[in-house]
């Protein structure tokens, strides 16, 4: 969007002009940035009232973010001037949120500021890790290499993602569509059976006499079952936004069976791939761990990475911190940890253990997948039996009663 603006300076001067940015707040931020005061500011292009008011709903996803790093190295390993490259970047985006922020960084840049200075100024987007591996590109000249770095890392980990959530979703989903009709069934289908049945004056078999209690249970306290799933949801997430609540969560999700070897190798290709990037980035091994602990996504592993990072401080090393934690730690990264430091050829040795360790979650989903399926075939299975047991053993006692 674009903007007519008119401004005060600091020596009480009206400076007046065009300003493009995602919203009117973006543009008012900019100004602002500029020790410019506004006066008055007026939308040239008009956008309709259900885009603003839907702008808050609105995120960056992690493939933006791939997208945005893989554009902006291949316009940097150009030649491309920083500023030019963002102007350009910021025309092509197409989430709100992100282009706001665009418009942000290349005014910040445009007024002064380096590269990794304005992104840091953004959290919510851009980690400590792409921020500290930037600025180590800058301070190196070595900006277009880094960036090349960053689009390879955000690739591999959006994929990376994208496999785990996948290994998920799928049986979720079967799960959740399953309970649905069954609970449809409970509070609309069973009830007319059941003024069949009743009917009839006959002993119901048990499962029938089971699936009725349920049904009327459900009908008659549905809404007190919603309001103790809303309490339940509620209190789950105040849980686990707290810190010992999250510890708990974490150290949970990686005792559940099959699914807790699959986080654990996510995390371990996650902090080899981040520490080794930081490394080669020129990042200190002590901020690099900091860092690493801070995005590897588990309070174990932040807390494990914590702990080595003050081990190294004090002179010591990273393997001998892992090697006290068998049971989250394999003895494979231990040794391979060892070898890198004696040999101090330590983001080899990472790179190494990041790609075993995407090799593994690769192989782990796919296990996972071939084991749902039939375990949810058994489910389903099971629970359509119990249904139709509980149905038909009626209708066909009724039947051979005489009583239809």
């Amino acid at each position: 969007m674009k903007f007519n603006y008119q401004a005060r300076t600091k020596e009480g001067e009206i400076q007046t002009g065009t300003i493009e940015a995602g919203s009117h707040e973006a543009a008012v931020k900019i100004l602002q940035r500029h020790d410019l005061a506004v006066v008055l500011l007026e939308s040239i292009s008009a956008v309709p009232f259900y885009a603003r008011s839907l702008r808050f709903l609105q995120r960056v996803k992690a493939k933006d973010l791939v997208m945005l790093y893989r554009q902006l190295s291949i316009l940097f390993e150009a030649d491309i001037p920083p500023l030019d490259a963002l102007a350009s970047l910021s025309k092509q985006v197409h989430n709100p949120y992100l282009k706001d922020i665009l418009f942000e960084v290349e005014s910040d840049v445009r007024g002064g500021e380096s590269f990794s200075s304005a992104l840091a100024k953004h959290k919510k987007v851009f980690s400590d890790f792409y921020v500290n591996v930037i600025r180590s590109g800058e301070a190196t000249g070595r900006l277009d290499a880094v960036l090349k770095y960053l689009a390879d890392h955000a690739e591999r980990e959006f994929i990376l993602t994208s496999k785990i959530k996948g290994a998920f979703v799928y049986p979720g989903f079967i799960l959740s569509a399953f309970l649905i009709v069954i609970v449809l069934m409970l509070i609309y289908v069973i009830p007319q059976l059941t003024a069949i049945f009743l009917e009839t004056g006959g002993k119901l078999p048990l499962t029938t006499r089971i699936l009725v209690g349920t049904s009327n249970f459900m009908r008659s306290w549905v809404w007190l079952l919603l309001i103790i799933f809303i309490g339940l949801g509620f209190g789950f997430m105040r849980f686990i936004k707290s810190p010992r609540g999250l510890e708990l969560w974490d150290k949970f999700k990686l005792r559940v069976p099959l699914f807790g070897k699959l986080l654990q190798k996510m995390y371990l290709a996650r902090f080899s791939e981040n520490l080794g990037t930081l490394l080669k980035g020129g990042i200190s091994i002590l901020d690099a761990l900091q860092i690493s602990g801070q995005v590897v996504g588990s309070t174990v592993f932040k807390k494990i990475i914590m702990e080595a990072r003050e081990q190294v401080k004090t002179g010591g090393e990273i393997s001998s911190v892992f090697e006290k934690d068998p049971r989250n730690i394999p003895p494979t990264v231990v040794q391979m940890l060892k070898v890198g430091e004696k040999t101090a050829k330590l983001d080899e040795m990472l790179d190494r253990l990041a790609t075993f360790y995407q090799g593994e979650v690769d192989r782990t989903v796919a296990n996972i997948t071939q084991l749902i399926e039939p375990f949810l075939i058994i489910i389903l299975g099971a629970g359509v039996a119990f249904l139709v047991a509980s149905i038909l053993l009626p209708i066909y006692n009724i039947t051979s009663s005489g009583g239809f």
